[in-house]
């Protein structure tokens, strides 16, 4: 069946769109290519009650693609801390740098073009195309995944190579050729609100009467599971290093790794001597400065334990003054940078128990 036919599944999917998809979304009012490319890099492994709020405040402080490349990484990280994944703001950065340099600052408006800028894969170019320039783009996100998966009975997990395959010649089958824009946003929405992983609520689906897993009541094995495999655990120390201000020592992270570019606490492997370490960081005379109670921060891939250690330490200015990645910072001050969520949780309970 053609996708534009009458009864097709975009049909069906449009259909539906137009009585109960979402048109309120800030970055479709309104829609340029600069914030639909945000709002999709937002929307990477996010959810959209969580975006909205980071869209707007970083729309509010980068209005435009060549205000965004102009900034200092530090500011973008600033207005990303806690939404995660940071490797996506770093990569967004650096792709305005190049759609200055390349592009005369105007995004490209081709999958190919968008491809070839860092943090954006085919889902995502395919995405902006149509939502930006309502052309013809297959998209397959979590949630067009999912809706194809139940809608073919299509088995396995979607990270598997061969089962991706399957579902990218499924999503290119069932794309219609005319309104492109309403087509992805509607397939989006179908997954996210009605589609849903755990509770689908398929009388509300304009798929129902022909969708393979509804007909043999096995909605929730479509998409299959990733593989189960314990998380690795992981150990680190937080030296929390308080000097006779009140100013905290914080360390510029490597930029690739977990939290790439963000400030953070500097950190005691199990095999450094705390004397060494201090000396590298231009500290001295170290003596505690009371307790907080251990806790443990949960990426997708690992689990880490963190405890953290209070000191309150002397430094000799002239070696952190000249060090880049390192930095003396106050809780109340108003300097915007990125910190990790765990580091900004720690900062508001040291605040709380009044140790700073």
């Amino acid at each position: 069946m053609k996708a534009d036919a009458p009864g097709s599944l975009a049909a069906r999917v449009i259909a539906w769109f137009e009585q109960h998809g979402r048109r309120d979304l800030p970055w479709q009012h309104p829609r340029t290519p600069y914030r639909v490319w945000l709002s999709e890099i937002m929307l990477q492994q996010t959810q959209v009650q969580t975006v909205v709020p980071y869209f707007i405040a970083f729309t509010e402080r980068f209005p435009s693609l060549p205000g965004l490349a102009a900034a200092d990484i530090d500011a973008v990280l600033h207005l990303w801390s806690g939404l995660g994944y940071y490797s996506r703001a770093r990569n967004l950065h650096r792709a305005a740098r190049l759609v200055v340099e390349q592009h005369e600052g105007e995004l490209p408006d081709s999958v190919e073009a968008l491809e070839a800028l860092p943090g954006i894969g085919r889902s995502t170019a395919a995405a902006i195309v149509a939502q930006a320039w309502d052309r013809p783009a297959a998209i397959l996100d979590g949630n067009v995944k999912r809706v194809l998966a139940r809608y073919h009975a299509e088995p396995g997990w979607p990270g598997d190579s061969t089962v991706l395959r399957r579902l990218w010649t499924l999503a290119e089958a069932h794309l219609p050729t005319t309104r492109a824009c309403d087509y992805t946003q509607a397939m989006m929405d179908l997954g996210a609100t009605v589609c849903t992983r755990s509770r689908p609520a398929c009388p509300a689906c304009p798929l129902s009467e022909d969708c393979s897993a509804r007909a043999s009541d096995s909605q929730t094995r479509y998409p299959g599971s990733r593989p189960r495999r314990a998380l690795p655990e992981r150990q680190t120390t937080f030296l929390i290093l308080i000097d006779d201000h009140n100013r905290l020592l914080l360390e510029r992270r490597p930029p690739a790794g977990i939290w790439g570019g963000l400030w953070c606490f500097p950190e005691l492997g199990g095999d450094d001597a705390l004397a060494d370490r201090l000396h590298s960081l231009g500290c001295c005379d170290p003596a505690s400065a009371g307790e907080t109670a251990p806790f443990t921060h949960t990426f997708t891939h690992f689990r880490l334990h963190i405890s953290p250690q209070l000191l309150r330490v002397s430094h000799r200015t002239t070696s952190v003054k000249d060090d880049a990645h390192l930095l003396w910072y106050s809780a109340n001050d108003s300097t915007r940078i990125g910190l990790p969520a765990p580091v900004a949780r720690l900062l508001r309970k040291l605040q709380q128990d009044r140790l700073i």
